[in-house]
């Protein structure tokens, strides 16, 4: 048996424009700007070679619980057939954990981090030899066809604070690193998801996104600062309509307490970066709300999606 894991950060979006005309999922992504968390998931992989004439079995667990893990699955899927068919390699019986520390489903980019902590675990195990985008590569494709995002895969695997100026896998896309310590955290408040699969499929939402995040993105790359990021963030999630009675009420009081803040894309949650010293400021005016939604600070993860355990 081969043991491996991985962790990816977890992501938040700020604002993003739709790009998925072409038909090579590779090619399809987004546009647009967002930070990566140093909570994410961390993924355990465990294969044994399946017994002669046996077809390959899957098990995948979230958080001790078994789960259907639709992206999950077509990540295991592409691999094995991957080794298969370009090494000949026997059927496996496939054990997943993913070990995940953030929100599901809320807009910190739970799916992309489950599936790229899986990519980079299996690429290991399976010896499949791919290099860390090409690896990544296949996450991207599963999120892209399973709908629940598009750039959250090639986000995840450089970490920081990004600027995505050209959609597209890892390897493809292309981001601009904005300058940014570890002086700061991200704050966060959540209630719960908002569906990205719908929300992809809307076309209203889908027009509104696109008439705002081209042109933020644009903005952005005149002043790559951290409260710019945060300004045009608050401005994208004013114009696509999403923010609920909950998280517009909190937003008041973050302003009024000289805050900006945003809500992360998709999810119905308000998020912050501040200095450590603000840190305090930030969980007074969320803090209030604790008992009805997940409170936490976590620092920013400048190193992306890796191996871990010694493992690079």
């Amino acid at each position: 048996m081969k043991q491996l894991t991985a962790f990816s950060p977890g992501h938040v979006t700020g604002f993003f424009e739709i790009c998925d005309e072409p038909t090579d999922p590779l090619l399809k992504g987004s546009r647009g700007a967002g930070v990566s968390i140093d909570r994410g998931v961390t993924t355990d992989v465990a294969i044994r070679r399946a017994p002669k004439g046996c077809d390959s079995k899957v098990k995948i667990e979230i958080n001790g619980r078994g789960s259907e893990a639709e992206v999950s699955k077509r990540v295991i899927n592409a691999f094995l057939s991957y080794v298969k068919r370009v090494k000949g390699s026997a059927n496996f019986n496939v054990f997943v954990e993913h070990d995940v520390r953030i929100p599901i489903g809320a807009g910190f980019g739970s799916s992309g981090a489950g599936a790229l902590s899986l990519a980079l675990a299996l690429n290991e195990a399976l010896e499949a030899g791919l290099s860390k985008h090409e690896a990544a590569q296949i996450a991207h494709v599963a999120e892209v066809e399973c709908k629940t995002g598009l750039g959250t895969v090639i986000a995840e695997t450089f970490g920081g604070l990004e600027a995505r100026v050209k959609p597209g896998a890892p390897g493809i896309g292309e981001i601009v690193r904005v300058p940014i310590d570890e002086s700061y955290a991200v704050v966060s408040l959540s209630f719960g998801p908002l569906s990205t699969k719908r929300a992809l499929s809307d076309l209203e939402i889908r027009r509104r996104v696109n008439e705002a995040g081209g042109k933020l993105l644009n903005e952005f790359l005149n002043d790559l600062s951290v409260d710019n990021f945060l300004r045009l963030s608050r401005g994208f999630a004013e114009r696509i309509g999403l923010i609920t009675d909950r998280v517009r009420k909190i937003l008041i009081e973050a302003d009024e307490a000289g805050l900006t803040c945003s809500m992360p894309m998709f999810g119905e949650a308000v998020f912050t970066i501040v200095e450590r010293d603000s840190i305090e400021r930030a969980l007074k005016t969320f803090g209030k709300y604790a008992s009805t939604a997940e409170l936490f600070v976590c620092g920013i993860d400048f190193e992306g999606a890796r191996l871990i355990d010694g493992i690079r």
